[in-house]
């Protein structure tokens, strides 16, 4: 199968410290050469992959003092997508919504995958005018608040299987935060959680511009006690050692997270996981085998004791039947299959084929309407 990957040019493919997006197309681009697909991936002119690669920018656009609008470059990408778009059988965007109208004539062999939040107050009106354009989500709780969107499937995120390892003798008493550093992402809550719990607590974290002001008024004076070392980004490669010497890792989030990554990376070295029960957490983290779910800072410090008594080997174990690359790229082929084998039709939503030829799907829908099954492994 001929498959063209797009993905946002704000990082490579994958990216060299923190980026959850860039880093998931690298994996699924690479699993699905391994399962004998040919890929063309449009990233940053320094993404490193095997399929082929149409560099749609000089380098990643976060690493290029010199750009200050990403917009331009979105566009000149676009571009570059529709000249060759014909090549392709499937076209499978990551990159949001913005090729939306460029590719609405083609949307029977498009695939988009959503991977940021879907809460906004925008969303469902956007959804709803382009109704034709086929969408995967990441989770099940990320679609909810646009379920009336088309939907094929939710597809789980995937790491390759031998990319991280569980440590041969797992020595370190810390707890890891891992991600980085926003008011949503709670990171004072893990400082809380191993203060009140005298643990060391290890934090590997980016900090975005736009979030500088937060971690200087909020998140620095927590740091300056010696339980809190403050280590910054981190890439793969410090990513396993960090992950399989930590004793848990720490997901105190405070927002409708879409996947987490951080989880599945944590399960993949065998690390337990304490979570806040938002938005996809309790899709992935399975309480009592592979960590525990809280609600609040107190409950978390009570349950550290449980989640470190965890087998380690049997959260290893969930990884491998339910987080693994190969996997994730099963279950996009064949949404690229369906996709093809339905042809020129128009793909929308069982309930919402009466509106195929005429109304407002906007002002009609059932916002009752079931969400479609997730073909993920669960």
């Amino acid at each position: 199968m001929k498959i063209a990957q797009i993905s946002p040019l704000v990082e490579s493919v994958p990216p060299t410290g923190y980026g959850g997006t860039e880093r998931i197309v690298s994996y699924l681009t690479e699993a699905l050469i391994e399962q004998g697909h040919e890929v063309t991936l449009f990233a940053s002119g320094d993404s490193i992959t095997s399929a082929e690669l149409v560099p749609c920018s000089k380098r990643a656009l976060r690493l290029d003092p010199d750009i200050s609008d990403l917009f331009p470059h979105a566009i000149l990408m676009l571009e570059k997508v529709r000249a060759r778009a014909s090549k392709f059988e499937v076209l499978h965007f990551h990159i949001d919504y913005c090729h939306f109208p460029i590719f609405r004539p083609q949307a029977n062999r498009t695939l988009t995958t959503l991977h940021g939040r879907q809460d906004l107050p925008h969303m469902p009106a956007l959804y709803s005018e382009f109704i034709e354009m086929p969408l995967v989500s990441i989770s099940n709780a990320q679609r909810k608040p646009v379920a009336t969107a088309n939907f094929l499937s939710t597809v789980y995120h995937g790491l390759p299987r031998n990319l991280y390892q569980p440590a041969e003798t797992q020595t370190g008493n810390y707890l890891a935060f891992l991600g980085r550093i926003s008011p949503e992402k709670r990171c004072d809550r893990a400082i809380a959680i191993a203060k009140a719990a005298g643990m060391p607590l290890k934090i590997a974290a980016k900090v975005d511009k736009v979030d500088r002001v937060y971690f200087q008024e909020v998140i620095a004076p927590l740091i300056d006690d010696p339980i809190v070392e403050f280590i910054g980004e981190i890439g793969e490669r410090q990513k396993n050692d960090f992950l399989a010497q930590a004793a848990a890792l720490l997901f105190p989030i405070d927002w409708p997270e879409p996947f987490g990554l951080a989880m599945i990376e944590a399960m993949a070295c065998g690390t337990p996981i304490l979570s806040f029960g938002c938005g996809s957490v309790p899709e992935i983290v399975e309480d009592g085998v592979t960590g525990y779910i809280v609600s609040s800072v107190d409950e978390a410090v009570a349950r550290l004791d449980a989640v470190l008594a965890l087998d380690r080997t049997k959260v290893r174990r969930r990884f491998e039947e339910r987080f693994t690359a190969d996997r994730m790229a099963t279950d996009y082929v064949k949404l690229y299959r369906s996709l093809l084998e339905r042809g020129d039709e128009v793909h929308l939503p069982a309930d919402l084929t009466r509106f195929q030829n005429g109304g407002n799907p906007a002002n009609q829908l059932d916002k009752s309407a079931v969400e479609p099954a997730s073909i993920a492994a669960t």
